[in-house]
């Protein structure tokens, strides 16, 4: 259902950039692992190496789940923003075009969850 505001409200976003000393916001969500059933909220410096992120950062979200010491991130499938993306893993963010509040979705060939319910 569409919504229509009643007045052109004026007003600066509460978490632009500029708010976070130099980092940025990068949302990643794991699909079929619903056991986290949002993205994660990074809040990254952009010189941050995509391999770091996903051996180091991510680890410490996503590697409650049973499946995450099966992933093989040479054979991972990204999505920014619903789009195929190919990051290079030696990239800082900025190298590869994230900006702040960019959504990454990642897909783990084989691994559809816990005993293959997508949880």
């Amino acid at each position: 259902m569409a919504v229509q505001a009643l007045k052109d409200y004026q007003f600066s976003p509460a978490d632009s950039q500029d708010k976070f000393h130099g980092g940025q916001l990068l949302y990643v969500g794991w699909d079929d692992h619903l056991m986290f059933c949002a993205p994660f909220a990074y809040c990254l410096p952009p010189s941050t190496r995509f391999g770091d992120l996903c051996e180091k950062i991510m680890a410490h979200s996503f590697g409650y789940h049973p499946d995450w010491k099966k992933v093989d991130f040479a054979t991972v499938t990204w999505l920014k923003s619903g789009q195929p993306f190919q990051p290079d893993m030696n990239k800082t963010l900025a190298e590869l075009g994230l900006k702040h509040k960019d959504i990454l979705r990642f897909q783990t060939p084989g691994l559809k969850g816990i005993a293959g319910t997508c949880s």
